[in-house]
């Protein structure tokens, strides 16, 4: 934070400066990529911009040729400011310098990486009901940030009867290797850029004789294709992989429209991002006039402070403009508190499972069977075989392998055996030649997922049983099967990142969960579906898991929100999704946890499960402006100066006393220390179709915490649309260090709407009793 900077370095200043003209020349040695911020734009003149931030960036250097040498991007559209190779003098001073709000280092980030849609109950059957997906989204552009996207997929066809490219678009499809925008793009794919000049200035021209990759839009990851037709993909029948969950695969919004931002690149098969390339696609976008982001990127905790990242500017720009930004919370869970992209301005998303399921017959010469998951597209036989007989400890990972051939035989790993993973696994048994590897996992985990090797996944009861055969009794695995209505599900997949969020605990992330396991969507068919080099098979549709695979589902929804209720903000989305969201499983239990056996919480799954039939009439809305964010940005330590430079409502006056984070009118209510009796304000806004209704509140509270809501009952006239109500908890228990969760729910007779509540007591060591109201 830039005020940070001034008070430990305001009075040396004049020695820095002359310290860095006399070592200027040599500054690559040492530096780094930093991002400069400025706040938004002032003028609209992109020229004027890029010389105020050139003029800016020579008074640390010698002259302006080295400035010019050192500037990667001038941001210039809707945000100001610029990424430079700086040092860390040089970065101190510019923070210092009036009119920056921020300096920080740019850091790389990380992707995260059909069935989904009739699960979550948007059916293309127009014989069903009234299709939904097909009805609405015409003319919204969804920008899709990620690894380019191979445009000849069935995915980014134009629907039927879609009209001409929206008049208001500015954006364009680049051209570059291997991409021809004459060919590549339509009414459907209307623009594709790419950034690559931040990769570049770290890790070197791209070489596709070290490392295969296309100086364009296109996609050579497939992650990029995976998301973007998941998001807007377009219907394409007969869908499946090698026959598996076979159907008309599109995206969230079939009629919507994809421009593709491309700031990934191949480094070792794996997705590489700059911030200084995603910031450059941000204001591009913005500028170009997208309606809503996908973003399935990010970096885990440490986490830096707000307007310290790249995803935290650009979302908050994004928000103004009345864009919304769907990011993934990260692949790093189970553990808790580990959640990425934790905003208060965008959506962030959790990822669970679907009700479809792979399920494979390990069969035996007595007819008994067993039933595990997999992607098995052949019969295989052979001879059961214990992995103690190829591997040192029995634990399936080369380092522990004998040297002795499995030939013909089907491997019995166990998981906790090292413990290892089913990738170990699967390639431990490849280079043992074995026929076919079964992989025991703990209850609940085993699920199919794609591999170059025969994997079949069992649960640790069967896989025990199956130990205890005698070695070389005889097996066959049938081909797999697609099976629907698996239950549980909805489950919280284990790798989804959980809350709360280390830097901002008072509010809830992740927002709500997505299908985000086993996802069938476009894939291209030059890159193999395991990604392993030797895998010689082509598809055009793969399964992928992840958070980057549950953000794009959501992304796809808020396009048909934004299609079907053109007026509404950013935040008035993000609440119809949350307080419509559903936290119980097909079965009517509590929504599980994927390698336990305990239900989900907020933590896991923020709201719930997303429910984007419900969403289109939530009945009420938490609004936000930008007026309530700058309350956010003053609590957090932004003077008004910074504020007014960031922001561009007329209002940027910080209140006399700290608001904590809770105060916000957020859809959840989160707090993360609740000492003693405190009451907090929420706001809410009828949009249903009635504009005469009474909603009367019920209550299911925290353990340790009596909720009292003020008043019971929210009568709505046409001349009264918005009701404010107030929340007071109040600590009955002694605790420390402990979260309950609770709920607060409005409804109407027709419409639930529904709001988590989140609340760690801390009462153990606290003197006295005294009460705190804050609102």
């Amino acid at each position: 934070m830039a005020n940070a900077f001034r008070s430990f370095w305001g009075i040396s200043l004049s020695f820095l400066l002359h310290f860095i003209l006399s070592v200027s020349s040599t500054h690559v040695i040492s530096s780094s990529v930093y991002i400069v911020y400025l706040g938004r734009v002032r003028n609209h003149d992109p020229v004027l911009t890029s010389g105020r931030h050139l003029q800016l960036l020579t008074s640390v250097f010698q002259s302006e040729e080295e400035a010019k040498d050192a500037m990667i991007y001038s941001y210039k559209h809707v945000l100001s400011g610029f990424a430079a190779i700086l040092n860390e003098s040089q970065a101190i001073i510019l923070a210092n310098t009036k009119g920056v709000i921020s300096v920080f280092e740019s850091k790389t980030l990380e992707l995260h990486t059909t069935r989904s849609w009739d699960f979550m109950g948007l059916n293309v059957d127009q014989h069903k009901r009234f299709p939904l997906q097909l009805a609405y989204g015409d003319d919204i552009i969804v920008g899709l940030f990620d690894s380019g996207v191979w445009p000849e997929s069935a995915s980014f066809m134009e629907e039927p009867g879609m009209g001409p490219v929206p008049k208001h678009w500015k954006g364009k499809c680049v051209p570059g290797e291997e991409f021809n925008p004459k060919k590549a793009c339509n009414r459907k794919l209307i623009g594709a850029k790419y950034y690559l000049t931040g990769y570049e200035r770290r890790f070197g021209k791209i070489n596709n004789t070290r490392t295969r990759e296309y100086v364009s839009a296109r996609d050579v990851l497939g992650h990029g294709t995976h998301t973007a037709s998941t998001a807007v993909g377009s219907r394409a029948k007969d869908a499946s992989y090698s026959g598996l969950a076979r159907g008309t695969a599109r995206g969230g919004a079939p009629r919507a429209r994809l421009a593709v931002y491309k700031i990934c690149w191949n480094s070792n098969f794996g997705g590489t991002c700059t911030e200084e390339d995603a910031l450059a696609a941000f204001d591009e976008a913005l500028h170009d006039g997208v309606h809503v982001i996908s973003a399935s990127f990010g970096k885990g905790p440490p986490l830096r402070q707000f307007f310290a990242s790249s995803s935290d500017i650009g979302s908050f720009h994004a928000m103004q403009l009345g864009v919304s930004v769907v990011f993934s919370a990260g692949n790093n869970g189970p553990d808790p508190s580990l959640v990425g992209n934790v905003n208060p301005w965008s959506i962030c998303v959790a990822a669970s499972t679907v009700d479809r399921s792979f399920p494979t017959k390990i069969l035996l010469e007595d007819g008994s069977f067993f039933v595990g998951e997999g992607l098995i597209t052949n019969h295989i036989s052979g001879n059961l075989s214990k992995a103690r007989n190829y591997f040192l400890g029995g634990i399936c990972s080369t380092s522990n392998w004998k040297n002795a051939s499995a030939s013909g035989n089907v491997l019995l790993c166990f998981s906790t055996d090292g413990p290892v993973s089913s990738n170990e696994a699967e390639f431990a048994a490849r280079v043992a030649k074995a026929a076919a590897v079964i992989f025991v996992e703990p209850l609940t985990r085993p699920i199919a997922s794609v591999s170059i090797f025969p994997v079949i996944r069992i649960d640790i009861i069967q896989g025990m049983k199956l130990l205890s055969l005698p070695n070389s009794t005889k097996v066959q695995i049938l081909p797999s099967k697609t099976e629907f209505s698996r239950s549980p599900a909805p489950m919280v997949a284990d790798f989804s990142s959980r809350g709360p969020s280390s830097i901002s605990p008072d509010f809830l992330k992740p927002d709500i969960t997505a299908p985000g396991v086993n996802i069938l969507a476009a894939w291209p068919p030059n890159i193999p579906p395991s990604m392993f080099p030797d895998d010689e098979r082509q598809v055009h549709w793969n399964f992928l898991s992840g958070t980057s695979m549950s953000c794009p589902h959501v992304s796809g929804v808020v396009a048909l929100l934004k299609s079907a209720h053109p007026n509404w903000s950013p935040a008035a989305i993000r609440s119809a999704l949350m307080t419509t969201a559903y936290t119980k499983d097909i079965n009517g239990d509590d929504i599980s946890v994927e390698a336990t056996t305990k239900p989900s919480d907020p933590f896991d799954v923020g709201a719930g499960h997303i429910n984007p039939v419900q969403a289109f009439d939530p009945g009420l809305v938490y609004d936000m402006t930008t007026r309530d964010y700058v309350l956010f940005l003053c609590n957090i330590g932004y003077t008004e100066e910074q504020i007014q430079a960031i922001v561009s409502c007329p209002s940027t006056t910080c209140p006399d006393r700290t608001e904590p984070n809770w105060s916000m009118n957020y859809p959840s209510i989160t707090v993360s220390s609740l000492t003693c009796t405190t009451t907090i304000k929420r706001t809410v806004r009828n949009v249903g179709h009635m504009k005469t209704a009474m909603y009367f509140a019920s209550i299911v509270s925290p353990n340790g915490v009596e909720v009292v809501v003020w008043p019971r009952i929210l009568m709505f006239t046409p001349f009264k649309e918005e009701m404010t109500y107030f929340v007071t908890l109040k600590p009955v228990k002694m605790s420390e260090g402990r979260y309950d969760f609770g709920w607060i729910s409005w409804s109407d007779g027709f419409h639930q709407v529904r709001s988590p509540l989140v609340v760690q007591v801390n009462t153990t060591g606290v003197e006295g009793s005294n009460n705190v109201v804050a609102y």
